[in-house]
């Protein structure tokens, strides 16, 4: 069995499909027939909701929104116009993706509880509008007369055709979603959904990434919504009301929030509860309750997530073969931009209230250069950083790379202008693979194919950089069971693979041992003398004097000292800032 399990095939995907083909041909009758049925239209809409909520990690509650107003454009244009299934079917996704487009720029840029509460407004309003506009829709008796499925010329009645036709709708909806979201672009929203600072640092534009989810959710809950009004033939608000968003998220929620049949199953197991539960009477909605505390206690990751866990601990699997390096094309320095300059921050002033983080700072880079970048805690180096990489927008001052003016642009844009960089505090993703951590950042450098052959050539690439720093053996493994110092080499690894003009590192040898900060000292002159220039935040000078080719000393938000390592070693500001009285001596 272990070898069966090896080679692709999981017994409880298996198993699920298996259970899922039977039940209907054991309990064929009608009413058996068309819960199922409703499950296969509630796993259709959490199959949407997993792009915003589980891949972007966004507590969106428009999902049952979407799903009402998909459901009223086919009751209303079936019921009142007489339209035919086709041309109902697709507006009743075109319009909730629409309408998804217009509230995403405001709700958007919304972050935690506030997106969740804009989000749920949203769905009261249609909600009012539905139980006001009674000439449309009804009002709150809703409309009936909701014709049935026709599909060239045959109507689909409720019982086997109708099961047929849902379930053919939410495999096609599966794997249109596992398409997606198994290559690069999958990866992306796993690093955005954990670290969304790091996402853009490796150039991934988390606006355009929650876009796209918030649409495609849409869409499928629209489709959903259609087929919901098919199957019951009338149109009421309750379609719009909000337990059907609260039933969205708890099956999101129990089946498992980003695997496809996390969706399926949380959908058929939730309708199917209360039916099972019917014998308590009175009591069947405390047993419900308790019963999906219980899976969420148990199961925090959702039923999949649990079984795919066991799955693991009871038929282990080989470590995969690390793919062969692909060679990985880098900026050049031409001889002509040889001590040259690549950035310039020119006059940079930041302030956090009523604190002077800089100071009118004014820090060259050139062409090929190693410049370390001192000066005590709370000086401003890691500020800098982040003025300079458009985590902070500058109060005062200019950054330009390569001559052109960046100040102000977006953290991904200037990630892909040329300027990566590593984090003072780790910002790997403890569940990721080290390769797939690598990887991730050439999303956006990769050329176009399928999936797998855009993941492959960027895994290809991924490894080639891993051998670079000297960890290629780590590839398989994931990030959260490294030693600090192969996290600290993964994190450039996962910077170079944007191939950049600028590499921006902070604290690097942090976590070293004294053998491995002369062998990453080495790596780093080497990519210098490619043609990569360097501006390295380090307090440890033993690694940073011999590296540097030019320091920079910072003191409360300013420059008190610039020059070759000696001269910084000995001059008299630097060492009653920072170095200290042994420096002196030394």
């Amino acid at each position: 069995m272990a070898a069966w399990l090896r080679s692709g095939i999981r017994l409880p995907l298996a198993l699920g499909i298996a259970l899922l083909v039977a039940y209907p041909l054991v309990f064929g009758s009608a009413y058996h027939l068309r819960v199922l049925t409703v499950a296969g239209i509630y796993a259709l809409m959490v199959l949407g909701y997993h792009f915003i909520f589980g891949h972007a990690g966004a507590l969106a509650l428009t999902q049952g929104a979407f799903f009402g107003l998909g459901a009223y454009v086919t009751g209303i244009l079936g019921s009142q116009l007489a339209w035919s299934f086709p041309a109902t079917f697709a507006l009743s996704i075109a319009l909730p993706v629409v309408l998804a487009a217009l509230i995403a720029l405001p709700v958007l840029r919304l972050e935690s509880h506030y997106f969740a509460l804009a989000t749920l407004g949203i769905a009261q309003v249609l909600l009012l509008i539905a139980i006001k506009w009674e000439g449309l829709t009804g009002g709150p008796n809703g409309l009936s007369g909701v014709p049935p499925v026709v599909l060239f010329g045959a109507v689909l009645p409720n019982g086997w055709p109708m099961l047929l036709l849902v379930w053919g709708v939410v495999a096609a909806g599966a794997a249109l979603a596992w398409q997606i979201t198994r290559g690069l672009t999958g990866r992306a929203f796993h690093l955005m959904r954990d670290n969304p600072l790091a996402a853009q640092a490796v150039g991934l534009d988390i606006g355009r990434l929650r876009l796209a989810a918030l649409l495609l959710g849409a869409g499928y809950a629209g489709a959903a919504g259609a087929l919901y009004v098919h199957t019951l033939r009338i149109i009421s608000t309750e379609v719009l009301e909000f337990p059907v968003m609260v039933a969205c998220l708890t099956m999101a929620v129990v089946g498992g929030r980003t695997r496809v049949a996390g969706a399926i199953l949380g959908a058929v197991l939730l309708v199917h509860l209360p039916e099972w539960l019917r014998f308590l009477d009175r009591y069947y909605l405390i047993a419900y309750g308790a019963l999906l505390l219980l899976m969420i206690v148990i199961a925090p990751f959702g039923l999949i997530g649990a079984l795919e866990r066991w799955r693991t601990r009871r038929w282990p699997e080989p470590a995969p073969t690390p793919p062969a390096p692909l060679p990985l094309r880098r900026p050049q320095l031409r001889a002509v931009d040889r001590g040259t300059k690549l950035l310039e921050a020119r006059g940079i002033s930041q302030r956090f209230g009523g604190v002077r983080a800089l100071n009118a700072i004014d820090l060259t880079v050139g062409h090929g250069e190693i410049v370390g970048l001192i000066g005590p805690n709370g000086s401003g180096k890691t500020t800098l950083v982040n003025v300079v990489t458009g985590v902070y927008r500058p109060d005062a001052g200019a950054v330009v790379l390569a001559g052109q003016a960046i100040t102000g642009h977006a953290v991904h844009a200037i990630a892909r202008a040329g300027i990566a960089r590593t984090f003072q505090t780790l910002n790997l993703v403890d569940d990721m693979t080290v390769l797939d951590a690598v990887a991730v950042a050439r999303r956006g450098k990769t050329r176009r194919g399928t999936p797998r052959i855009t993941l492959a050539r960027a895994h290809g690439e991924a490894i080639a950089l891993l051998g670079e720093l000297g960890i290629a053996e780590h590839a398989t493994r994931r990030c959260g069971g490294l030693a600090q110092g192969v996290k600290r080499r993964v994190e450039i690894a996962r910077a170079l693979a944007l191939e950049p003009r600028l590499l921006l590192l902070d604290e690097p040898a942090a976590g070293l041992n004294p053998t491995e900060q002369r062998d990453l000292a080495a790596r780093l002159r080497t990519l210098a003398a490619g043609g990569l220039s360097l501006l390295v935040i380090e307090h440890n000078m033993a690694f940073l004097m011999p590296l540097a080719t030019r320091m920079v000393c910072l003191d409360h938000g300013q420059v008190i000292a610039e020059g070759s390592p000696d001269t910084i070693r000995r001059d008299a500001r630097v060492i009653e800032a920072y170095l200290g009285a042994e420096a002196r001596s030394a």
